[in-house]
């Protein structure tokens, strides 16, 4: 080669402008086809896989805008149920996730001249971005996460081990060993996808508890038409079907369990009738009831928990919803936002009032762990429950008002990632569907259709022991993450210096 010649470096090929629009499409759609209600799980790797195609050679502004439009193909069909919640407030949701994705993508240096050093970084930033989801804004929103898509999936099984989050670092790290297969990188691809199926095969020889005894359960779902919401509904009419329902239920049995909101009164429970027949139900089962209650407290609150029932028919504890939905059943920022739209304006009109206590309720069958309704979508609130002795994880939940089946499918998985996670048995109650039975390794064992009034009864056992995701807690992925994502840009930067370094000492001297 002469002295001060162009060395004949081979760089990446920049597609067009309208083959990346469609890779970020295709992208998007195959990790939205992987999560519930589709469920086609190895498409989150292909997902993952054309995500980083995206970013390689990439300046920042193209990634962050690739990233997004993949983040918002992504989202948008996996969380449709939203729009008919609110149509506005759809697409502004879409597009402020979509920018998670976007940030993601700006965290991997797409303009390595090594590839290997931008796969130290796929994982942790995708990792990253989903924990930010899951957290923030308002407590954070998991729906339609990586992590569903695997939950009946080989994969699913690293949540005994890493938690969820770690589920969606081992996708990130399958979306590589793809990526690199296509480069044609074959020992980054065997890593990759050796590292992946090692997790997975580690994670079910994993501690996971152990049985302590049989209990019989029954989980009681009244029915009536889905996408029904509660200022059309009679409350009643949604006591009594469940009511009616829990007549299905064939003794012994040692636990009943009812869906949340299903009994809703204003003021205490125990001076209506609802409680009344609740008492003489555990009365007449010779079993314990735990019923999902709403009670009204004025005219700005409301309390939604979860009320135990003993076998002789008195009322013994209860456990108050900790993580509320928001703008769901609280308002942030109620008194701008009305001042702005006015009062009202579609909200609703009462917040819930926020429990402080642990996630457990002591009853006759054992200690329970309770997650109502949205909060089964958070691993630490299964955790909270594991960790104060909970030997059964129950998640009474209302899923009734929802457009579509998007939001069940997706409780559902997330039930099965709490099982795996904690090693429990879970119990899901819904009153219109679908309501579960989950076991600690994440395998449905039985499951109501939609609308039908029904009775699961099973033999499942409570449990005892942890397992290493209880123990350690979603914290440690999050930080292998962020350090991945600083080492690659560390050596980025070393690799850049030193380019710097040669290109300043000029042409050699012959």
């Amino acid at each position: 080669m002469h002295h001060g010649a162009v060395p004949n470096l081979r760089l990446p090929r920049l597609p067009s402008r309208a083959g990346t629009a469609l890779t970020a499409v295709v992208g998007g759609l195959c990790l939205a086809a992987s999560v519930p209600p589709w469920g086609w799980w190895p498409l989150a790797f292909v997902g993952v896989a054309l995500w980083d195609r995206l970013l390689a050679g990439a300046p920042a502004k193209a990634r962050f805008l690739r990233s997004w439009l993949l983040g918002v193909c992504w989202l948008g069909p996996a969380m449709l149920w939203m729009f008919d919640l609110t149509a506005p407030g759809y697409p502004v949701a879409v597009a402020v996730f979509g920018a998670y994705v976007g940030v993601a993508g700006l965290a991997v240096p797409g303009r390595a001249d090594r590839s290997w050093v931008r796969w130290l970084a796929v994982p942790g930033a995708f990792t990253l971005a989903e924990a930010a989801r899951w957290t923030f804004p308002f407590g954070g929103v998991p729906l339609a996460t990586t992590a569903m898509s695997q939950a009946a999936a080989p994969l699913g099984q690293v949540a005994r081990v890493l938690c969820a989050i770690g589920v969606v670092f081992f996708v990130g790290v399958g979306g590589v060993a793809l990526s690199a297969a296509y480069e044609r990188r074959w020992r980054w691809a065997a890593g990759a996808a050796a590292a992946v199926v090692l997790a997975s095969a580690l994670a079910v020889l994993a501690p996971s508890g152990h049985d302590l005894r049989p209990i019989e359960v029954a989980i009681v779902q009244g029915g009536g038409k889905q996408g029904t919401r509660a200022a059309n509904t009679d409350a009643r009419e949604v006591f009594q079907r469940h009511l009616d329902a829990s007549a299905l239920v064939v003794p012994p049995v040692d636990l009943v369990l009812w869906p949340e909101n299903v009994v809703d009164v204003e003021g205490p429970i125990s001076t209506h009738t609802e409680g009344q027949k609740l008492s003489a139900l555990a009365r007449s089962l010779d079993a314990t009831v735990i019923a999902g209650v709403t009670e009204g407290e004025g005219p700005e609150e409301f309390v939604n928990a979860s009320v135990v029932y003993l076998p002789d028919g008195t009322e013994a504890g209860r456990y108050e919803k900790v993580r509320r939905v928001p703008f769901g059943e609280y308002v942030p920022f109620r008194g701008l936002i009305e001042s702005i739209a006015g009062k009202g304006a579609g909200l609703p009109e009462r917040d819930a009032r926020a429990g402080t206590g642990p996630a457990v309720l002591d009853t006759p069958v054992g200690r329970v762990g309770v997650s109502i309704s949205w909060e089964i979508f958070f691993t630490n609130r299964g955790r909270d429950a594991t960790l104060h002795g909970g030997q059964i994880l129950l998640n009474p939940t209302n899923g009734s008002s929802y457009w579509l089946t998007q939001v069940q499918t997706q409780q559902v998985a997330s039930s099965r990632l709490r099982a795996i996670e904690s090693g429990r048995w879970v119990l899901q109650a819904a009153p219109t569907g679908f309501s579960a039975v989950v076991d600690p390794d994440g395998r449905v064992i039985a499951r109501t259709s939609i609308s039908e009034q029904a009775v699961l009864q099973e033999v499942v056992a409570l449990r005892d022991g942890d397992t290493i995701a209880t123990v350690i807690g979603p914290l440690p992925v999050v930080v292998l993450s962020a350090l991945m994502v600083a080492l690659a840009w560390l050596l980025e930067w070393r690799r850049g210096r030193r380019r710097d370094e040669v290109d300043d000492a000029g042409p050699s001297v012959a």
